[in-house]
């Protein structure tokens, strides 16, 4: 049960590079977990594994593996003692039979242990479980972890036999399992381990390489096969290299931030050569969200930005070879990428001759949704939406209006035809080039925003009025004809668009009740269209996306759940309220009033049928306050809430909740004096309406109540 380093590599063809990084870490994860769990390392080791992977490989390095697992004790209850052996103590032929089952005889019979008392004593077979070899553990790790491999798609592919085939991803070559400097005798997809490896493609010393030993292996192919085989070290020397190319050309220039563009070109690579190209500055006429997305969908290039945020007409490229003399790469990058350009010049250019206003009627010949009309029947209902909102924000309802209309006809360009990341970018572009207003303009691009989760939201209340237009049609349609997201799937982004408009409505924030807006866009489609529930059901949905947003923001969901309660859709409130019960809900007074406010609660809601609709307008009879605890309760509720009121206008709602701790001595005195639920009816509903009173006034910001243990 020797305990030595172990390495495995598989040797592919090219990965796909947009899943290579999670393949390289369910690769390592996998195999682990599955000696792990045959107790051939320990959970601690995890911290010291290493995954690795490159375009052409996947591996691990697992330090403190066993050759063998330890022995496991096993005890097995056969069958009742009684049923097992006769009368003279020699064993029936039910319990030989049983023992033969697990592979036994009968000269185990006098080991057998007894356990219970009477009738219940049974008879146990004690024995040992032999440890998994490493040979056998690693073989059933690489056969589950290549089966469970979250691969987009496989690919069936002929071994070297001719007849038998396999499938992974890609066609596996080579296979190495080295248990120190031991060879693992392992075998999968038609492969036998063992240490041999190929390197760089192009750079390597020789075509193979046999690695000594599993400590040696990253050592070994960064030295003779060119690679540097781990994920995270080649993406942060892809980014050492970047600064420093960024640095050399000087004036402040940075390249473009891109996490996404940088994991995928870290996985075309085995060893990173940044190398400085240009392209002619002519180009830079067109919108520079165009060319930077071209150079980066299509090229995988790294646009360098000014110091002032614009497009240079230098680019950065990863190259997967480091010759002596780079000129033949940097002419290459350069002369590839001018087509590129040049196509989106003349889409530019092509675009621009036809006004944006003569593409709207044409959005009635492309279909939304065959329950909800066309693009244009959309575009209609989102214009009058628009215009509404803009007059409750106080924003220019033809402004609004115009911005809205025009808002997809960007949809029927040439340039968003190539690239739809740039819906409503170019919109903005071509406004502008119409003559339009730049805040029309403007709001034609930011109706979009936020378009995934940190995004920037629309600024100012035109862009906003056209934004939450955009976005409450989208729910109301697609919820109201009962595509409901489901799970995972959402197709058409109903959590997204209902996270846009919660975010605009708290974080800008507008003084709009959520219930109202609802109402006004279910109105804003034609009769019969959606279901009667719809603004109903989209508030519930939105409520749920609520709840996550605010915990992801750090607050408790007891705190979320006594402010909701109370909220009636003002949104706007919903952060300074929380802040308020939070600094509230630290003081070590709040868990007793919030129980008290609960005593409260319940006690309103079994008198509620006898104080009927009439109790929220229902006064206090003072000559009825009989008891002394309960008139100085209501006179101390009427020194506070003046102050409270005061602090609860102004919205200093932390204020307001602390201002309650005053009554805490009042409440504490009045029910323990008092008795509420007496037989008078007449003083029981005085009682009643003086602590529906009290739950009003402790209740303004939140319902204290649940924030009782």
């Amino acid at each position: 049960m020797t305990a030595k380093n172990l390495l495995v590599e598989l040797f592919v063809e090219e990965l796909p590079p947009k899943v290579l990084k999670i393949l390289g870490e369910s690769f390592a994860n996998g195999i682990f977990n599955w000696l792990e769990r045959a107790h051939l390392v320990s959970r601690a080791e995890v911290v010291n594994m290493r995954p690795y992977s490159s375009p052409r490989r996947l591996a691990v390095f697992i330090p403190e593996v066993l050759s063998k697992a330890a022995d496991k004790p096993v005890s097995q209850k056969l069958m009742p003692a009684s049923v097992g052996l006769d009368a003279a103590g020699q064993a029936t032929p039910a319990l030989l039979k049983k023992l033969a089952a697990l592979g036994v005889g009968a000269e185990v019979v006098p080991q057998l242990r007894r356990e219970g008392e009477g009738k219940a004593e049974s008879l146990v077979y004690d024995s040992r479980q032999p440890g998994a070899t490493l040979a056998e553990g690693l073989r059933l790790a690489l056969q589950e972890t290549l089966a469970k491999l979250p691969i987009p798609k496989v690919m069936t592919y002929q071994l070297a036999d001719g007849w038998d085939s396999v499938q992974f991803v890609r066609p596996a070559h080579r296979l190495v399992a080295l248990h120190g400097t031991e060879v693992v005798p392992v075998s999968v997809l038609g492969l036998q381990a063992g240490r041999t490896t190929q390197g760089h493609r192009f750079e390597a010393a020789s075509a193979t390489l046999e690695i000594r030993d599993a400590d040696s292996y990253e050592a070994q192919m960064e030295s003779e096969g060119a690679v540097l085989p781990g994920f995270e070290k080649r993406r942060a020397e892809i980014v050492r290299q970047l600064a420093e190319a960024a640095a050399k050309v000087g004036g402040g220039m940075k390249t473009i931030e891109d996490d996404a563009l940088l994991d995928e070109v870290t996985a075309l690579v085995e060893r990173p050569n940044v190398l400085l190209c240009q392209f002619d500055a002519q180009f830079l006429e067109v919108p520079q969200e165009c060319m930077i997305l071209t150079m980066k969908a299509n090229q995988k290039y790294f646009p360098l930005l000014e110091s002032n945020g614009k497009l240079s007409n230098k680019f950065l490229v990863v190259s997967n070879i480091s010759p002596d003399d780079a000129s033949a790469v940097i002419v290459g990058n350069e002369r590839v990428v001018r087509p590129r350009l040049s196509d989106a010049r003349f889409f530019y250019n092509q675009d621009r001759k036809h006004k944006l206003e003569s593409r709207v009627e044409k959005l009635g010949n492309v279909v939304y949704h065959n329950k909800l009309g066309s693009q244009l029947q959309r575009v209609e209902r989102i214009t009058t939406l628009a215009g509404t909102l803009a007059r409750l924000l106080g924003a220019d309802k033809a402004d609004a209006e115009l911005a809205a209309r025009l808002s997809k006809a960007d949809l029927l360009t040439d340039m968003v035809g190539e690239f739809p990341e740039l819906q409503g970018i170019m919109g903005r572009y071509y406004a502008l080039h119409d003559g339009e207003k730049p805040d029309v303009a403007d709001a034609i691009e930011a109706h979009y925003h936020p378009r995934f989760a940190g995004d920037s939201l629309p600024q100012g209340k035109l862009s906003c009025a056209v934004a939450l237009a955009d976005k409450l049609e989208t729910l109301l349609g697609i919820y109201g004809i009962g595509q409901v997201p489901t799970g995972d799937k959402d197709p058409f982004g109903l959590r997204r668009h209902a996270l846009g408009v919660l975010r605009i409505l708290i974080e800008t924030p507008f003084d709009l009740p959520l219930p109202a807006l609802l109402k006004i866009a279910a109105e804003n489609f034609p009769a019969g269209m959606l279901s009667a529930t719809v603004a109903n059901d989209v508030e519930g949905f939105m409520l749920d996306r609520l709840r996550g947003y605010l915990r992801e923001r750090g607050f408790e969901a007891t705190h979320i759940e006594a402010v909701l309660l109370v909220l009636n859709g003002q949104l706007h409130e919903v952060l300074p309220r929380l802040q308020g019960v939070r600094d509230f809900a630290a003081l070590e007074v709040a868990r007793d009033l919030a129980a008290a406010n609960k005593r409260v609660q319940n006690i309103i809601r079994k008198n509620q049928e006898e104080l009927g609709m009439a109790a929220n307008d229902a006064v206090v009879n003072i000559k009825l306050l009989t008891e002394a605890a309960e008139r100085n309760l209501f006179h101390a509720m009427q020194d506070i809430a003046p102050l409270a009121q005061s602090y609860f206008e102004r919205g200093d709602y932390g204020q307001n909740l602390k201002a309650l701790v005053t009554l805490k001595p009042f409440i504490d005195d009045f029910f323990d004096a008092v008795m509420v639920m007496c037989e008078d009816k007449v003083l029981r509903m005085n009682r009643a309406i003086l602590l529906q009173h009290l739950g009003r006034l402790m209740n303004q910001v939140a319902d204290i109540s649940k924030l009782a243990a």
